[in-house]
C-alpha cells in the first residue's frame, strides 16, 4: 500500500490529506487565511492522526507546485522537502491548475465541457489554462490579462466553460456568453490532489529535492524598498 501526504499551500487556505493507493482517506483544511507558515505542521499532524497513520509510514509526499501565492509556495515546498529528507521518501509536485480541474470536473459530467481554473495574480491578471474532461490542454498554463478579446472567445463559440477559481470573480466582466458557465465560491484543496499524486508515483515521477523550485510563471514582485 503507498501512503501518500499531500500539501497545498497555493491559495488562501492551506490544506493537507492523505490517500492510500489513490483513494482519499482525510482532508484537513486550515481555519485562518494567509497562514500558512502557522498552521501546516499542525495540521499534518492531525491529518496523521486522522488517518491513523505515522509519518514513518508515508510513501511519499507530494506539493502544489504552482502556479499561486508566492509565499504559500515556498512554505509548502519547504516543508515537503523537509519531511521528505527526514524520511527518506520521494518529492511529487502536482501542477495546481490541472489539480484544481481534477477536482471539479466530475461535478459536471458532460464529455465535452471545457475546464477553465482561474487563480488570482493581481490587477487584471490570471494564472489560468484550458483542459477538457480528459485532461489534454487545449490552452497551456500562462500569466494571462483578462480583456474584451480574450483567448477563449473561439472555445466559447462552439463548447461550454466552467470557469472557476479565485480569479473568477474579476473576469466575470468579459465572459459574456451563454457557454460561460461560472462556477462560484469553488474551494481549493488537498482533496483534489490524490489522484494525480498517485498517478505519479506509481510512474515513477519523482522531483530533484536539490533543485525544484515551484512554477511561479513570473518572477515575484514587491513594492518595499530594499535597503
Amino acid at each position: 500500500m503507498a501512503h501518500i501526504l499531500h500539501i497545498e499551500t497555493s491559495a488562501a487556505i492551506c490544506s493537507v490529506s492523505v490517500a492510500c493507493d489513490g483513494n482519499l482517506i482525510a482532508v484537513i483544511n486550515g481555519a485562518l487565511v494567509n497562514d500558512h507558515i502557522a498552521q501546516l505542521t499542525t495540521l499534518i499532524a492531525r491529518v496523521c492522526e486522522t488517518s491513523k497513520i505515522t509519518l514513518q509510514q508515508l510513501n511519499a509526499i507530494a506539493v502544489s507546485a504552482g502556479p499561486g501565492s508566492y509565499t504559500g509556495l515556498r512554505i509548502g515546498v519547504s516543508t515537503a522537502k523537509g519531511l521528505c529528507h527526514a524520511l527518506n521518501i520521494p518529492l511529487i509536485a502536482v501542477n495546481t491548475l490541472v489539480s484544481m480541474v481534477e477536482g471539479i470536473k466530475d461535478t459536471y459530467p458532460e464529455k465535452n465541457i471545457l475546464f477553465c481554473p482561474l487563480i488570482d495574480a493581481r490587477r487584471m491578471e490570471v494564472y489560468t489554462l484550458l483542459s477538457d474532461h480528459s485532461g489534454q490542454l487545449l490552452l497551456p498554463q500562462q500569466a494571462y490579462v483578462m480583456q474584451e478579446e480574450h483567448i477563449f472567445n473561439s472555445y466559447l463559440s462552439c463548447h461550454k466553460i466552467v470557469f472557476f477559481g479565485s480569479g473568477l470573480n474579476k473576469c466575470k466582466t468579459f465572459l459574456k456568453n451563454l457557454n460561460a458557465l461560472f462556477h462560484e465560491d469553488y474551494l481549493q484543496t488537498a482533496g483534489s490532489m490524490h489522484l494525480l499524486a498517485n498517478r505519479q508515483y506509481l510512474s515513477g515521477k519523482f522531483e530533484n529535492m536539490a533543485y525544484f523550485e515551484p512554477s511561479y510563471i513570473k518572477e515575484f514582485y514587491t513594492t518595499l524598498k530594499i535597503k
